[in-house]
């Protein structure tokens, strides 16, 4: 996919899998939505989080965004880079709204505002610094 197909297939979807390093050397996997900010994955995570504890010690992360059943209608984004914490209680509870509006689209930021302010209290915010993106579209295969 070229840049703007990258930007407008990840303005689109709602999750992704992250992926960080546990104390092992294992990865932790989970499901995330998230929001993006100038283009750049953002998500948010209680601060005790395992997800949280790992970027602590080592903030690599690989991001998948994926979509589609059959073969040929396969796509997605494979993001590595580096997690950077954000602290800044202003900066995590706007990181908390876009996350909050992929979860639940259509709801007026009204009524998202208490669960982020209430949800927000124990989170912690990232903003994913791209290293490589990969790509590919199975619809151009046919």
């Amino acid at each position: 996919m070229s840049d703007d197909e990258v930007t407008a297939f990840l303005q689109e979807a709602r999750k992704l899998q992250l992926a960080t390093i546990n104390p092992d050397g294992t990865p932790h996997l989970v499901t995330m939505f998230y929001g993006l900010d100038q283009g750049r994955i953002t998500f948010w995570t209680y601060a005790k989080a395992q997800k949280a504890r790992n970027l602590e010690r080592d903030p690599r992360v690989t991001c998948l965004v994926e979509t589609g059943d059959d073969y040929g209608e396969l796509r997605g984004v494979l993001l590595y880079g580096e997690a950077k914490r954000v602290d800044e209680r202003e900066h995590v509870l706007a990181v908390g709204l876009q996350v909050a509006r992929r979860m639940t689209p259509g709801v007026a930021d009204e009524h998202l505002l208490p669960y982020v302010e209430q949800t927000g209290r124990k989170r912690v915010a990232y903003i994913v610094e791209r290293t490589k993106v990969v790509s590919w579209d199975h619809r151009r295969l046919t």
